[in-house]
């Protein structure tokens, strides 16, 4: 076991870079996983991770101290976990793992959600982790959107990284134009309620960029422009929500349906 203590040394610079630079993630193909929840999830689905960070007071007792027992760490002390700033209040237990690859190819014949330049990270981890707990298996991110395994991704994901396929990178307006189920987006103009439209088949959600949202060219290529009613005070929901709202009501039509 190693005790690092000084912000001179090597490791923590290196977990300072992972923690701060997309491009050094990206270079050296890892990313920190914070948290013992999110370290389990990885190592069930892909095995050990490449190193094991602890930090001092994690180490006194708990689930934490349980979970890396008798294995290889590196000890950090608690200041340097809370310099390297993924989280306001530090879990205790760093991952250094190596990013997967997607060995699935797309499959135009599933449900799938499209991101169009989806940036902020909470949000691209809550779409992940949503799309997972509906059923929803593949995931395609266009250029502009957050990396899906940034620190912050993952930890918003809670794991659901492990129970889909994601795509980055992807060419969102491709997909669309050879899916051969219903490609849907939420808009105002032209959109049928939720609850009153009609699909069958797999079935591909659109949802946008904060702010701006939909691009208008893939707005104007999706078959189904869907509307969710929203007789409150508020005009529109956080993408995140918006989302959620869509999968489950799609998922209560097929599960009436057995």
């Amino acid at each position: 076991m190693k005790l690092i203590q000084s912000r001179a040394n090597p490791f923590f610079k290196e977990l300072k870079r992972l923690a701060e630079s997309g491009r050094e993630r990206h270079r050296s193909g890892r990313t920190l996983l914070d948290g013992l929840h999110l370290v389990e999830a990885y190592e069930t689905a892909l095995g050990p991770v490449e190193t094991l960070v602890v930090a001092e007071l994690a180490l006194a007792g708990g689930e934490i101290a349980a979970y890396v027992e008798g294995r290889d760490l590196v000890l950090l002390a608690d200041s340097l976990m809370r310099d390297l700033g993924l989280v306001d209040t530090p879990s205790g237990l760093l991952g250094v793992a190596f990013t997967p690859k997607s060995t699935v190819a797309v499959n135009p014949e599933k449900d799938a959600i499209l991101l169009d330049g989806v940036q902020d990270p909470g949000n691209v981890g809550a779409l992940l982790r949503t799309a997972a707990a509906a059923g929803v298996t593949q995931v395609l991110l266009s250029p502009g959107c957050a990396s899906a395994w940034s620190p912050k991704v993952l930890r918003a994901g809670q794991g659901a990284h492990f129970g889909v396929a994601i795509h980055e990178e992807a060419d969102i307006a491709g997909f669309m134009a050879t899916y051969r189920g219903t490609t849907a987006v939420t808009c105002l103009e032209g959109a049928t309620s939720l609850y009153e439209a009609s699909w069958q088949g797999p079935l591909a959600w659109v949802f946008g960029a904060e702010g701006q949202g939909v691009r208008p060219e893939l707005i104007g290529a999706a078959r189904l422009k869907i509307r969710i009613p929203m007789p409150g005070a508020v005009e529109s929901l956080n993408v995140g929500a918006a989302a959620a709202v869509c999968l489950f009501e799609a998922l209560r039509r097929r599960l009436a349906q057995v």
